[in-house]
């Protein structure tokens, strides 16, 4: 058993050297002053002078965040309501094919998921943008956030619920005071991850995205073909330091939940 567990342990220390390794190089050849990614000259936070004094790139930075965290609030909401209206339908058939459908829509490419919002945008004349990026990514985020509260809503007690229509509560207290505490961590779970997709997404946004508007993962794309720039680095190194910081307030704000609930179960 020794033998499988430092096996394991070292498997998964060559799985994260192979994941991380490009990102902490990458990072590493931003604070080089040299320009290029192959000789280390000496230390400097000119390219990250350069993000920040760019503001065309502040502009995108804010568009992203915006639509990141619209999308997620947004997708988050109508994720929650459509999982519980998942549970509570009684036909089981009826129940399996929504969660299929819902499935469907995760595992599908995001090239196929971009080209049939641009189709759709271009039918009913929506105009690329703000718009079609904010609706395209609230799409595609709602399937997650109902995986993420699915699972809370199956593992609570249907007593709870019958215990307070017996105490008289409306089905809005039901849903305000019983359900919604309970599926709190799921809720969570599925904002911030519905954040990071947003945040993440390129291939979605590239197709839906208008000539007067940009997200951080378009423009990076188009700044990496246009030839080797440290700029480059140094961004991509803020928006993995942001991505570390949402898991870590996801974390956080969970473990606190959670003791919330122990505690409030002891007393």
């Amino acid at each position: 058993m020794r033998k499988l567990t430092n096996t394991s342990k070292l498997y998964l220390t060559i799985v994260f050297v192979i994941l991380y390794a490009p990102i902490f190089y990458l990072i590493f050849y931003s604070f080089n002053s040299g320009g290029t990614m192959h000789n280390f000259e000496s230390f400097t936070l000119e390219h990250y002078r350069a993000v920040f004094e760019d503001s065309r790139l502040i502009i995108i930075l804010i568009n992203t965040v915006i639509v990141a965290l619209l999308s997620g609030l947004i997708a988050t909401i109508l994720g929650t309501l459509g999982a519980i209206g998942i549970v509570s339908i009684k036909d089981s058939k009826m129940r399996n094919t929504l969660l299929s459908l819902n499935n469907i829509l995760i595992v599908s490419p995001d090239v196929v998921i971009g080209a049939s919002f641009l189709i759709l945008f271009t039918m009913i004349g929506v105009k690329l943008g703000f718009a079609s990026v904010l609706l395209s990514h609230i799409a595609f985020s709602v399937p997650i956030v109902v995986l993420m509260v699915l699972p809370k809503l199956l593992e609570m007690n249907t007593s709870l619920i019958d215990a307070a229509h017996d105490l008289g509560a409306t089905r809005r207290d039901v849903l305000t005071r019983v359900i919604l505490p309970y599926i709190q961590p799921g809720i969570f779970a599925g904002f911030f991850l519905a954040l990071t997709y947003s945040l993440d997404d390129f291939a979605v946004t590239f197709f839906v995205t208008g000539n007067g508007f940009s997200t951080l993962s378009v423009e990076i794309y188009s700044m990496a073909r246009a030839g080797i720039s440290l700029t480059v680095n140094a961004i991509s190194g803020i928006i993995f330091v942001v991505t570390v910081l949402i898991v870590i307030g996801y974390y956080f704000v969970t473990n606190r939940t959670k003791h919330a609930h122990e505690t409030g179960a002891h007393e």
